[in-house]
């Protein structure tokens, strides 16, 4: 298989911009397109996508695509459609990216370009919920009136961001709530020093929360559930899309309520680079490339 010495990093945010840096300073030769002009020294900037067909491997942001036709490229004032990026691909080039659709995915089979999906690796998921953590704690001792030592936070959810969220938490001295439908994350909950609830009794703890940090992508904070909290709690939604927490009822009801989406890339783009950077790194030893 052939090796990887040229990358072509197409659009995203900070993210990008870093990381194409960061395999620059392995040694790849690295062109970024639709990244702004603000580039590190050792990177190339692209002119044309058509410059694409020279590259070994071609990196795209996280997400892809916001609407499904278009790169995602807030640096940038450009676009560029999805077609015509997978047009200026050669056969055989290896393209990663970040929630890579299913549609994407197909038409990347049919011009023969093999595709990961670097966001769905397990070790960029459990690195990436240190940054999520730390940039939701951030938000919560911006808008919060009080210091999170002693603060009753609540956590709908237990999955990996909760469980770092949990225990950063915890390090700060607050009195953590842990509400989670499986008995076996409650169970781990409990052994890591946190108040455990079933999802069923959520409405019992719900009025003494301070501040409610959700972690699933569900429809669990509804109007009902909403009424029950005091006016003073901060919600702070960590949930990928659609959510998990009805907005418009939120402000109706004059509860603060923040969603807090892709925290890596805002709270510390470099670490969150540094992350992407070693997940693409192991997938090319893993492919021999």
């Amino acid at each position: 298989m052939e090796e990887i010495r040229r990358f072509g990093v197409v659009g995203g945010d900070l993210r990008q911009r870093y990381l194409a840096g960061r395999l620059a300073g392995r040694g790849y030769q690295v062109t970024a397109f639709l990244l702004g002009e603000e580039l590190p020294p050792s990177v190339s900037m692209g002119g044309s996508l058509e410059q694409l067909g020279e590259m070994d491997g071609v990196i795209l942001p996280l997400p892809v695509s916001a609407d499904g036709l278009t790169v995602n490229t807030p640096m940038d004032r450009r676009q560029a459609t999805l077609e015509k990026l997978v047009h200026s691909l050669r056969p055989g080039t290896l393209v990663l990216g970040g929630k890579v659709s299913p549609a994407l995915r197909e038409r990347l089979a049919q011009k023969g370009c093999p595709v990961e999906d670097y966001l769905q690796r397990e070790e960029m998921a459990v690195m990436n919920t240190i940054p999520t953590a730390e940039g939701a704690i951030a938000i919560a001792m911006e808008e919060l009136p009080v210091t999170l030592f002693g603060c009753r936070c609540l956590i709908t959810g237990y999955g990996r961001v909760a469980r770092m969220l949990a225990q950063d938490l915890r390090g700060l001295g607050a009195q953590v709530t842990v509400a989670a439908r499986r008995h076996d994350a409650l169970a781990w909950a409990e052994i890591a020093g946190c108040r455990a609830v079933s999802l069923e009794a959520l409405d019992d703890v719900l009025p003494s929360a301070q501040v409610l940090f959700n972690t699933i992508p569900a429809a669990v904070l509804g109007e009902e559930r909403l009424s029950r909290l005091s006016q003073d709690c901060l919600v702070i939604d960590l949930a990928s899309k659609p959510g998990g927490v009805d907005f418009t009822t939120a402000a109706r009801l004059g509860i603060r309520a923040v969603w807090a989406l892709s925290l890596p890339g805002k709270a510390a783009p470099i670490t969150a680079a540094e992350i992407i950077k070693d997940t693409i790194l192991n997938i090319i030893a893993e492919r021999g490339r």
